[in-house]
């Protein structure tokens, strides 16, 4: 690669990442075969610390190997969701990984980056210091100050990682220029982005005699987007149809004076339902007061399961049943969530009526999102071409089909869910590194 190509792209996401170099021959861009021969990898980091003295540094495994660690039950700590980590208040705070090792959540996504950035610079055979990193509409809905505080975090890790030259785009955007690649004629678009973390929209004018344009600003008609996404998905499922095996919502026993039940406090199931916070809940502090606290449960049997779930660590492996549930009920009748691991013989099964139910609320958000940049644009659902889909959460039909009901009469497009921003995102770093439309 030359100097002036010295350049990739990232798409950094909630679930899965993945990293765009411009190609050889002159084709436009290529995706980097990151593990194993897959150009998408999941955004996770395994500190592996069996074994080790505390003066040791543990091992750091990534993607899919991180996750293959935690699963084979090697002693370590497994990240993933880093990336809801920006604009919250954990960003600048440190973190436990075992052994007596800590380490700042923003040291996790950097040593992501520099991962990623080292497996684009092996195959293009040249160091590479400048980059488009893809981001979301929104890190932080609603607060303009957080959300461009997350964007400054995440540039200044990126420089941290060895990028010198740091540009950004819209999520949604990239994936645009992904589509307009094949666009035979011109046409407006609502590119609907519906990833781990973040549900975003932007309307935008596409077309042949416009992919050459190197300032494309006043073809970005609106931006909009909201904080929820797949792994929302996953928690309300998790809270509605697997922890209440173990207790959530469940009633302590009967009371002497005749008054109501209490119920079990809920603080520890939603912290179990939430990626970047599960690991709190196995602080030993946190485990001896739940120990604490069978009395609260008029089923013994409940906070037994709970008590197995803390001891042996099973919350990641809780949300990624979950998650699996939600992927294998769509289009099926039901699907089953085996719970062994908590209990032998322990299993439900999750109804696709149920997982609808259990994400109305946030489809109902996200259909909103849509509604509002069309709003923004100033375009009444008409006037609307086509709705481009990607993004892991497309595989919903469901909530396919909830979205393009915002526009009937617009032609629906599904791109690829997990390639369409990075090869975007390396269109639009073309442009911006070499001067040139791709």
């Amino acid at each position: 690669m030359s100097p002036q190509r010295a350049y990739c792209a990232i798409d950094f996401g909630t679930s899965n990442s993945a990293v765009a170099l411009p190609a050889p021959g002159g084709a436009a861009v290529e995706l980097v075969a990151l593990e194993d021969g897959f150009t998408g990898m999941p955004t996770a980091v395994f500190y592996a610390v069996e074994g080790l003295a505390v003066h040791q540094q543990p091992q750091r495994l990534y993607g899919r190997a991180a996750i293959a660690a935690y699963v084979e039950g090697t002693e370590g700590r497994l990240m993933r969701s880093m990336k809801s980590i920006l604009g919250s208040s954990l960003v600048e705070r440190s973190t436990e990984v075992g052994g007596g090792h800590s380490v700042r959540y923003l040291d996790v996504i950097g040593s992501y980056l520099r991962h990623l950035k080292a497996k684009a610079e092996a195959r293009a055979g040249s160091v590479i210091d400048r980059v488009v990193l893809g981001r979301p509409v929104f890190f932080v809905d609603d607060e303009p100050e957080r959300d461009a505080a997350a964007q400054d975090a995440m540039a200044r890790v990126a420089r941290e990682a060895g990028f010198t030259d740091v540009q950004f785009q819209y999520e949604p955007i990239a994936a645009a220029f992904h589509h307009e690649q094949t666009a035979q004629h011109e046409q407006i678009v609502l590119v609907a982005d519906i990833g781990g973390g973040t549900s975003d929209f932007s309307v935008v004018r596409i077309g042949p005699g416009r992919r050459r344009r190197l300032d494309r600003r006043d073809d970005i008609l609106a931006n909009h987007g909201v904080h929820v996404a797949g792994t929302d998905f996953d928690r309300r499922i998790e809270l509605q149809y697997i922890l209440p095996l173990a207790g959530h919502g469940a009633l302590g026993p009967a009371r002497a004076d005749g008054g109501a039940p209490r119920e079990v406090p809920s603080g520890i199931y939603f912290d179990l339902a939430t990626w970047h916070l599960i690991n709190t809940c196995y602080t030993p502090a946190r485990v001896l007061e739940w120990r604490g606290m069978r009395d609260w449960y008029a089923d013994e049997r409940l906070h037994a399961r709970l008590m197995t779930i803390l001891t042996q660590r099973l919350g990641h492996a809780l949300a990624a049943c979950a998650e699996e549930a939600k992927i294998a009920v769509s289009g099926v009748p039901a699907a089953p969530i085996d719970l062994a691991m908590v209990e032998a013989g322990l299993a439900t099964l999750l109804r696709e009526p149920q997982a609808m139910d259990a994400i109305a609320a946030d489809r109902e958000r996200i259909v909103a999102a849509a509604r509002e940049a069309l709003q923004q644009a100033g375009l009444q659902p008409g006037r609307l071409d086509a709705m481009y889909f990607t993004g892991g959460s497309t595989g919903l039909q469901s909530l396919i089909d909830a979205i393009a009901a915002v526009a009937p009469n617009a032609a629906t497009v599904r791109g690829d869910r997990f390639a369409s921003v990075a090869t975007g995102l390396g269109v639009h770093a073309r442009r911006v590194f070499e001067g040139t439309a791709a």
